[in-house]
């Protein structure tokens, strides 16, 4: 298929070394981060928050969250331009919620008269809360919507990306515990440029199922 999105996804691969003298430009750093924001969730509910790694601190913190495991991981801390720690509020109440239906209606989105009813929607979040306050299944699942379209979003600007589920949620709770404020990180992703040569998951084909196992069309 000759689509530019297929050739696109087509490219898109795990980056396994990356160069350290390639940095992804301000510009396209500024396209990620506006992608991120404006990213889809379940009833608009935006339950994440993004903690990009830039400088050279923050990049020895999150090197430092790898001391008790996923070590595999531990090089892109350092050798990769950007990573992007994805948070989840394990406890997303309905208050929070009213603050993205104040936006809802101050953006000219929702009529003001909807009001009431929209916040009947965070129902959707009550249905997934547990009786301690709980719904960071929930929550999680909509950083992931997020993830995906900022895959999506990497391989259209030719930039390469290693998810990593391979962190220490623990260890990022304590060295981060000021700008995550509660929230969770259990998802990172890292982002810049493949190191020619020592790259080895680097140019080769793409290995999926084939339609008909995946997809149905009725």
């Amino acid at each position: 298929m000759s689509h530019q999105i297929i050739k696109d996804l087509n490219s898109r691969y795990t980056a396994k070394k990356y160069d350290t003298t390639k940095r992804i430009s301000p510009e396209d750093m500024g396209i990620i981060l506006e992608a991120l924001r404006l990213s889809a969730s379940s009833i608009n509910s935006q339950p994440w928050k993004f903690i990009v790694i830039e400088s050279d601190e923050a990049k020895q913190r999150f090197h430092d969250t790898f001391a008790n495991k996923h070590q595999f991981n531990q090089p892109h801390a350092k050798e990769a331009s950007h990573t992007i720690l994805f948070a989840y509020d394990p406890n997303f109440t309905r208050d929070k919620f009213r603050k993205r239906v104040d936006a809802e209606v101050s953006s000219g989105h929702l009529p003001a008269e909807m009001y009431d009813t929209f916040m009947g929607a965070y129902a959707f979040a009550e249905a997934n809360t547990d009786e301690n306050g709980f719904n960071g299944s929930w929550t999680k699942s909509q950083t992931y919507l997020a993830l995906g379209n900022t895959l999506h979003v990497l391989a259209r600007l030719g930039i390469d990306s290693t998810t990593m589920e391979g962190v220490d949620p623990d260890l990022i709770g304590e060295i981060f515990k000021e700008e995550l404020d509660g929230y969770v990180c259990e998802v990172a992703l890292a982002m810049g440029y493949h190191k020619d040569g020592e790259d080895y998951n680097h140019g080769r084909p793409k290995a999926r199922l084939a339609t008909e196992e995946v997809i149905a069309v009725l």
